[in-house]
């Protein structure tokens, strides 16, 4: 029987990090191992720190690499090192979870040698877990929308935000989207959060009916750009800054200036291309936590949604009903009221 493959050992913040089966492929386009993506969040450690340095994070599991079946574990495992820091948060069931609470690169190693590809932080910190300190606007383009769609919506955004008083930080997704994110005073439960967010995205589809949508149902958005504002909801995670997402290139979800997004191709930002980025260029959100913001202006605009008969918008399917949400069944499929 063949030996098996000795672990590498990676030192990194004074510590040592075992990365097992270290030469299995996880990227097939270039054929980046395991290893290479434990290396890749050293070199970008920094900037892949800033996003999720004390917050609760989920770890999605990739153990056959990018292209394998993964899995969500909000738990950490048993027969964690002694040095691994966690947070507890509780979920919209009432339930509770120990979560990876990342505070320097040695977690994001760890988590790499799970299986982690990309790191799904909540929008809060460990010192408060029920205010976000997070605005996160997800620009989710249907199937046949056009990238350059994309980043005329995240332009608009940029307008809103500024319009608002908000200083907005982009990256691509690493998929087919573009994220854009706030930090805001932690003065905010998850549902005011939301409320501002979804504000935002019904004034971006004022602005662009054609090209961009606040709808829920899948049916109702046409070929547009859905801004999900039920990413700030409670539980709900998105890739965060420098994550490697799970496609055979190893995209990146690269934060980037705005003077780059009109021109911006997801394609040339990868676990390859991205570490020379870094290196070069510096980090495109380093200054996200100069300034928290406040959603004073945002929730303003709620109001007056409000005032003018918008009420709210549908939950995910695992929220209880909620105040003022509407009938939770996609248009197609309801029934007149009896």
């Amino acid at each position: 029987m063949p030996s098996r493959e000795p672990a590498a050992q990676i030192e990194v913040d004074g510590r040592t990090v075992a990365v097992s089966n270290p030469s299995k492929v996880f990227f097939s386009t270039r054929g980046e191992t395991k290893l290479d993506l434990a290396l890749y969040y050293v070199a970008v450690g920094a900037g892949a720190l800033r996003g999720v340095y004390e917050r609760p994070t989920v770890l999605k599991r990739y153990p056959n690499g990018a292209e394998g079946e993964f899995f969500y574990q909000k738990r950490v495992p048993p027969g964690r090192p002694e040095w691994l820091q966690t947070v507890t948060v509780s979920f919209p069931s009432g339930r509770h979870a120990e979560e990876l609470c990342p505070v320097d690169v040695a977690h994001l190693v760890w988590a790499v040698n799970l299986g982690c590809l990309d790191l799904n932080p909540w929008p809060v910190r460990r010192s408060d877990v029920d205010h976000p300190d997070e605005l996160r606007v997800d620009l989710d383009p249907q199937p046949s929308v056009p990238f350059d769609h994309v980043r005329k919506v995240a332009m608009e955004v940029k307008a809103v935000l500024d319009e608002h008083g908000l200083v907005g930080f982009p990256k691509t997704s690493g998929s087919r989207g573009i994220h854009i994110n706030v930090r805001i005073e932690p003065q905010w439960d998850f549902l005011g959060v939301r409320r501002a967010a979804l504000a935002l995205a019904r004034e971006v589809e004022r602005r662009m009916p054609d090209m961009a949508t606040s709808r829920w149902w899948k049916e109702e958005r046409g070929e547009r750009v859905f801004i999900d504002y039920n990413q700030n909801a409670r539980d709900r995670t998105v890739a965060s800054a420098y994550s490697v997402r799970a496609n055979p290139e190893g995209r990146v979800s690269c934060p980037v200036e705005w003077d780059e997004v009109p021109d911006v191709e997801p394609s040339d930002l990868t676990i390859a291309t991205v570490p020379a980025r870094f290196a070069e260029r510096g980090d495109a959100s380093a200054a996200i936590d100069d300034q928290r913001y406040s959603l004073e202006g945002l929730l303003d605009l709620a109001a007056r949604d409000e005032a003018e008969g918008l009420g709210d918008a549908p939950w995910p399917p695992h929220f209880a009903k909620q105040r003022n949400e509407p009938r939770r069944v996609a248009p197609s499929r309801a029934r007149p009221p009896s």
